[in-house]
């Protein structure tokens, strides 16, 4: 393994491990509402977590992950792929959950000084621009130095290890459990990355359940989880 090789592995471990404040520890996308409802228990948190990679992030965020990474130079063009993520997330609560989220992590990413974070977050802040966590994904990962497939990589599995954290905090599972879960899906996951990638008018989602599950949620008093 060489050195650069060697920086690119260290740079996905440490972007992808669960101690990176990412800003996803506040959200569940639908898991306590489904939970709440008896809809999703401790023996299905496997399958909730592949029906939401192949029925939403495989053909939505996987797509724009990997554009924002290749446009992470070009705040501007960075903003409109923002406002078509906007416009193509109805749900409310997806929407202000990704924006939370994304936001969170384009702070981090300024604190941390990665190239491109501080000029998105400019546009964020003067209200050009509305933050949303795939877009800033794919800005930042490739600000870190990562190459377009390790950032898909690590975006994966950044966001089924936080299905999992968020079962856990539920009571749904151990963490047992979850790394049951990630084990398991390790290959589909894999498998979904390998996909050749549709251009923006191709993105499709399909996963109305969990949508629901947000939008009830939005409406209780108690409840862990932003979303």
């Amino acid at each position: 393994m060489s050195t650069g090789e060697a920086v690119a592995l260290l740079a996905a471990l440490q972007h992808g491990d669960s101690q990176f404040p990412s800003g996803g520890f506040a959200f569940s996308w639908g898991l306590e509402g489904l939970a709440a409802d008896g809809l999703v228990g401790r023996r299905d948190l496997q399958r909730f977590i592949e029906g939401q990679f192949r029925h939403r992030w495989v053909s939505f965020e996987r797509v724009v992950i990997a554009r924002a990474h290749e446009l992470a130079d070009d705040p501007a063009r960075l903003a409109e792929l923002d406002e078509w993520v906007d416009a193509a997330t109805p749900a409310a609560s997806a929407r202000e959950g990704s924006q939370r989220a994304g936001r969170a992590l384009l702070g981090v990413h300024v604190r941390l000084g990665t190239p491109g974070a501080y000029a998105f977050r400019e546009r964020v802040l003067a209200g050009q621009a509305h933050g949303h966590a795939s877009v800033v994904q794919g800005m930042v990962l490739a600000g870190t130095g990562l190459a377009r497939l390790d950032a898909l990589g690590v975006a994966a599995y950044a966001a089924a290890a936080s299905f999992c954290t968020a079962a856990v905090r539920l009571g749904l599972a151990s963490h047992l459990d979850g790394q049951q879960a990630l084990t398991e899906l390790r290959p589909v996951i894999a498998e979904l990355l390998a996909q050749a990638l549709p251009d923006l008018n191709g993105i499709t989602s399909f996963t109305p359940a969990a949508e629901i599950a947000m939008m009830r949620h939005a409406l209780q008093d108690l409840r862990l989880f932003s979303n």
